[in-house]
């Protein structure tokens, strides 16, 4: 980083793993001081699956495979085979995006077996971190480099301008509270309802889900990700619900997870699995994709709703706020990507 950059004093409001990612790729070199008010949900997937992405996401998802990629001797990242099956036969079509990210691509043969429904398959080599166990690494790495973190309740950008003084920038990694945080107020933020189970499944060692299926209903997703760090243990998912709020545990949902991952996956069904934890989340996504870009602006707000941190509040000043939020269920295969690209308009806005 340059100088300038390097001395700037970064406030990042969020610490899911945009926002820990985001300072890790900050604090490379000379580093800089960043303040985190929350700690982030150990309930992802965490592996690269196949999604949907545009020419801007593809670079993020490139970037961060092979980052992730690179991570395997560490222990924290694990490699993942993987069976990704079709409700149509055209695979040329359904993986064209992606399959140069993954590696050792291949198409399965005609006559290999499939799942019902399922028309067409690929096999591939992943990835899969384990949250519970990556996030903390990136905390502990973070404060070897001497960044703080303070948990706090923050409403208004107006208290994290207070955090970062003048000639700073303000990170909004917010996720889900980007739509609350005054300020921002984003309503094109909505959260994607996720149930999953863990199980203790050691005979399930690859990365497998379905695609496009006709008996899948749209709030259903079947997977199976084998965690990395944690023998035996597979994340067995799942729910894709937009707009659901419900943090609570369904077991019905529970019993259907299992009984369509069973079905794909018959090593499921094994006498050695048993139940580990159950797990909801809201995965924070946004209309139109990720939000991840600049603009300047005044603090304290001269909205007249807005509260205010005292009395007799200081001179107005304007910082760099850099958005980074709504990337629904890829926060982790996008993570190093995006926070390139934040670094990026730090580094180009503050030079100006």
């Amino acid at each position: 980083m340059s100088t300038r950059a390097s001395q700037t004093h970064v406030v990042i409001l969020g610490a899911g793993v945009i926002g820990l990612t985001i300072a890790h790729v900050l604090t490379e070199g000379e580093g800089s001081n960043l303040f985190k008010p929350s700690f982030a949900s150990p309930w992802a997937g965490a592996n690269w699956s196949p999604l949907e992405a545009d020419d801007r996401l593809n670079r993020w998802e490139k970037h961060t495979f092979d980052k992730f990629w690179s991570m395997i001797p560490t222990g924290l990242v694990r490699r993942l085979p993987s069976r990704v099956y079709y409700g149509s036969q055209d695979v040329e079509k359904e993986t064209s995006w992606w399959r140069e990210i993954v590696r050792d691509f291949r198409v399965l043969p005609n006559d290999h077996p499939l799942p019902t429904e399922a028309r067409s398959g690929v096999q591939f080599d992943t990835y899969s971190v384990n949250p519970e166990v990556y996030l903390p690494w990136l905390k502990s790495q973070l404060e070897g480099r001497g960044v703080s973190f303070v948990r706090r309740r923050v409403i208004s950008l107006d208290e994290a301008g207070e955090l970062v003084g003048v000639g700073g920038a303000i990170i909004n990694s917010t996720a889900l509270g980007a739509r609350s945080l005054l300020g921002v107020e984003d309503t094109k933020v909505y959260p994607i309802r996720g149930q999953v189970v863990i199980v203790h499944a050691p005979d399930v060692n690859e990365f497998v889900t379905i695609f496009g299926v006709g008996g899948t209903k749209p709030s259903e997703a079947t997977y199976l990700i084998p965690r990395a760090s944690t023998p035996g243990m597979v994340l067995v998912g799942g729910t894709f619900q937009p707009d659901n709020w419900d943090t609570s545990l369904s077991i019905p949902v529970a019993h259907g997870i299992l009984t369509r991952a069973a079905e794909l996956v018959p090593a499921l069904a094994e006498p050695t699995t048993r139940i580990h934890s159950h797990n909801v989340g809201l995965r924070p996504a946004r209309e139109g994709g990720p939000r991840v870009e600049a603009q300047f602006v005044d603090v304290p707000s001269k909205d007249a709703l807005t509260p205010k941190l005292s009395e007799a509040p200081g001179e107005t000043k304007t910082v760099l706020v850099v958005h980074a939020y709504g990337f629904g269920p890829a926060g982790y295969q996008q993570s190093w990507g995006a926070a390139e690209e934040v670094v990026r308009l730090i580094k180009e806005n503050l030079s100006k």
